[in-house]
């Protein structure tokens, strides 16, 4: 026990697992535009793959991944299956990588990180961090998709 750690706890190694398969399918640049696109709403196939600029192939490929994390769903209609963000944990996952892709060159003189910045205060989710404007790496997968 860590005297210093008083209330502890690890996650079990089943939880463990399942974070790091889901934050090893998120690793993909594709993969996460395909899910940018997906939380803008349901897509096709075909949709994604004109959005993402990836082979419609390619793109299913990656949809058949991320449908077996549990990371998207698949909707039937007739001969066309339909792909949404499986849940809000996803947008909440990707907004908090990207965010931290954001924030990582904190060197640059006018970087939001740094206190004292005007727009400090204001990503969604974290105290201090309330409703942060629109982050590089947002506009630029936004601009992709």
């Amino acid at each position: 026990m860590h005297d210093s750690l008083p209330d502890f706890r690890m996650p079990t190694e089943e939880q463990v697992h399942l974070a790091a398969e889901s934050l090893r399918l998120l690793a993909d640049p594709t993969r996460m535009k395909i899910l940018w696109a997906l939380l803008q709403g349901e897509s096709s196939v075909a949709c994604l793959a004109d959005l993402v600029g990836a082979a419609p192939a390619a793109v299913s490929q990656h949809l058949a991944k991320l449908r077996l994390a549990g990371l998207v769903r698949g909707r039937r209609e007739g001969t066309f299956v339909y792909y949404s963000a499986a849940d809000v944990h996803v947008r909440r996952l990707l907004e908090e990588a990207l965010f931290h892709a954001d924030h990582t060159d904190r060197d640059l003189p006018d970087h939001p990180d740094r206190p004292g910045h005007p727009q400090h205060a204001g990503h969604p989710g974290h105290p201090g961090h309330a409703g942060h404007p629109g982050h590089a790496a947002h506009a630029q997968l936004a601009a992709d998709a």
